[in-house]
């Protein structure tokens, strides 16, 4: 029986690169979005905004875990797994963690 529980948040804000249209654009998110999922299968991970713009992207992961360690240090490798995509520029990540009693 887990005692605690805590949401972690990540907010990944990316220029793409060479990106011309919405279609090239969800071209390029679809196969980042399914290597989270793939490496973190207990994630859950999706565009969250930036819709309308092709050269700009947001995503969003959460976590759900017992300890806040493991929800930050889950959210740090999701962050490292997409900032090495050569096609994309990571411009900003924002962590949030959240306590059942928050």
């Amino acid at each position: 029986m887990i005692d605690q529980v805590y949401v972690g948040a990540l907010t990944l804000d990316m220029l793409l690169g060479d990106v011309h249209s919405l279609k090239q654009k969800r071209s390029v998110l679809r196969p980042i979005i399914a290597e989270v999922q793939k490496h973190f299968p207990g994630v859950a991970v999706a565009e969250t905004g930036e819709h309308d713009l092709y050269r700009r992207a947001e995503i969003g992961v959460a976590v759900v875990s017992g300890t806040a360690a493991n929800c930050t240090q889950v959210l740090d490798q999701c962050e490292r797994l997409v900032a090495g995509r050569a096609e994309i520029e990571l411009l900003s990540a924002r962590q949030r963690l959240f306590h059942d009693e928050d």
